[in-house]
């Protein structure tokens, strides 16, 4: 269920503070009139602001936001109601005074800086360290050298709609341990942030804690209109945190924490097929999104899982039955192709065109499989698409739609309107592994009585066929060189996706090993065993 810049450091940086000095103090009233003087008799500048302009704003800004001044700081952006709001929460509702701004070298039109403060609430003070970095840019009417406004300005882990605040916390600390007992914290996985503080704000108040004092980011609500957990920076007095297990394996999360940080914008979910317990979830994304659990893209040829059950459960052919892979395949007026250098087999079976991922043998069943056919064989046999998912944080739970057109062929290879996440794709593995749903669980359902999604499954003979061929696709197949090596009962499927306006497609791997199963997405990294297989396949390796 639904529900950036990276992560500053919090505590005692040692800098050297140089405040506002070394910029210069900038004439407020000429700023106002835009950098004309008293007169405005002055030519209006055009083009990127100078390297005097970008120094003269920047220290203006700093120098205000150092006093306190809200508004006169704000006034150096191209965005001054925003920046006013934000800054004035900064020393208000967020209790942060006594300021000092560190600029660092400018590169171009950028310049980063360090902000030295105390957190001051209740008779205590904490103090508050931390780096950033600001844009300026030429104002669109005023042509006056402007703060580029974004809240990462103020902090860098704020996004559109944040706040600051400090107070007593929303709900006390946990202490989440992995399913063997041992301690999780974002320190030593930092994925898991996001994670912990949902997990806080959901399950704090049920663990035994006790509330603290704290400087934290507090988030607009979801699209949905669902609340979203605080994100903690700085204690200024400790609670006692409760404890709270998870299903979580601390070895799985540290494999897939090192094997994300190896391709930029990527995500991986493990699960335990035979319980559905989600064993490790990682992202390496600047923006810092959940995409692991919370991503809404096309999964490509891994969703030719999904398709392949819907062709053996509507009766349309079997593993080792026709499926003739040709070198293209055309469904109302559209024309879908292979991956170059894909070698046509008019002969081919299904299992033949699964290892082979060839799409257009997919694509010719478009006149055979319902509009709806593959919506119901999502939502029935892997309980995707139905928004009921309750792991214990938000999720996307998938996107089938039944979307007639040149659609209806496009879903069957992953493509059309189909939405999947790493989360969404690791369930289906994990229930073409087994042959049972089970819906994914980050913490147990008896901690709060949850209901969980359910769906039928896959017969024993469909899952015996999936099986067969995610094995074959795992020793001789498009994943084969990713899989080397690889013991013990494996599968796999391959994927790309291709998304419009971008230049590469998004790789996508989805495979098991054993009781362990696995999908990643990297966006923009090309083919499956470009970038998410190798995720994968670390992963699986390394998760016992």
């Amino acid at each position: 269920m639904r529900n950036g810049v990276k992560a500053a450091v919090i505590g005692g940086v040692c800098v050297t503070l140089l405040g506002g000095a070394g910029y210069g103090l900038y004439n407020v009233a000429s700023a106002l009139n835009g950098d004309d003087g008293p007169g405005g008799s002055a030519a209006v500048r055009t083009g990127p602001p100078s390297g005097s302009e970008v120094k003269e704003t920047t220290g203006a800004f700093f120098t205000a936001w150092e006093k306190g001044d809200a508004a006169g700081a704000a006034a150096y952006t191209n965005f001054p109601e925003a920046a006013q709001e934000l800054l004035s929460a900064y020393g208000g509702t967020a209790h942060i005074g006594g300021i000092r701004i560190t600029p660092g070298r400018a590169t171009g039109d950028t310049v980063p800086f360090t902000v030295k403060a105390t957190v001051s609430y209740a008779g205590v003070s904490r103090p508050l360290s931390y780096r950033s970095e600001l844009t300026v840019v030429r104002g669109e009417t005023s042509h006056r050298a402007l703060v580029d406004w974004q809240p990462s300005v103020v902090h860098p882990r704020l996004r559109k709609g944040d706040t600051l605040t400090t107070g007593d916390s929303a709900a006390p600390e946990i202490e989440a341990v992995d399913r063997d007992g041992k301690v999780l914290t974002r320190v030593t996985y930092p994925s898991l942030g996001p994670i912990l503080d949902e997990l806080r704000r959901r399950y704090g108040d049920k663990t035994g804690g006790r509330p603290g004092v704290e400087l934290v980011i507090r988030h607009q609500a979801a699209a949905d209109g669902s609340q979203v957990a605080d994100t903690p920076l700085l204690t200024l007095a400790k609670g006692k945190p409760g404890k709270l297990p998870t299903t979580l394996s601390a070895s799985a999360q540290a494999a897939a924490e090192k094997a994300v940080l190896k391709y930029p914008e990527s995500s991986v979910v493990a699960v335990k097929p035979s319980t559905g317990e989600i064993l490790a979830v990682a992202n390496n994304r600047d923006d810092g999104f959940d995409a692991a659990l919370l991503g809404e893209r096309a999964p490509g040829s891994t969703m030719k899982i999904i398709s392949a059950a819907t062709l053996i459960d509507n009766g349309l052919t079997t593993a080792n039955g026709p499926a003739p892979c040709p070198p293209s395949a055309v469904w109302q007026s559209q024309t879908f192709q292979n991956l170059k250098g894909l070698v046509p087999d008019e002969h081919a079976t299904l299992a033949d065109s699964f290892a082979r991922s060839c799409n257009t043998a997919f694509v010719k069943f478009a006149d055979e499989v319902k509009v709806d056919s593959l919506t119901r064989e999502a939502e029935d046999r892997f309980g995707l698409g139905r928004n009921n998912w309750q792991i214990g944080v938000p999720t996307f739970d998938g996107r089938v739609p039944a979307s007639g057109g040149p659609d209806t062929a496009a879903n069957l290879i992953g493509q059309g309107q189909v939405q999947m996440s790493p989360l969404t794709m690791a369930s289906v593995t994990a229930t073409a592994k087994t042959g049972s749903f089970h819906q994914p669980l980050i913490v147990p359902l008896k901690l709060d009585d949850r209901e969980p999604a359910r769906a039928r499954g896959l017969s024993p003979a469909t899952a015996q066929q999936l099986r067969a061929m995610m094995n074959r696709t795992a020793r001789s197949g498009t994943a084969a060189g990713v899989m080397a090596g690889m013991g013990g009962d494996i599968g796999a499927k391959t994927g790309s996706a291709e998304v419009d306006g971008e230049t590469r497609s998004d790789s996508w791997f989805s495979g098991y090993r054993d009781d362990v199963a696995a999908a990643a997405m990297v966006q923009d990294g090309g083919h499956g065993i470009d970038a998410a297989g190798p995720i994968v396949a670390s992963v699986l390796r390394n998760a016992g």
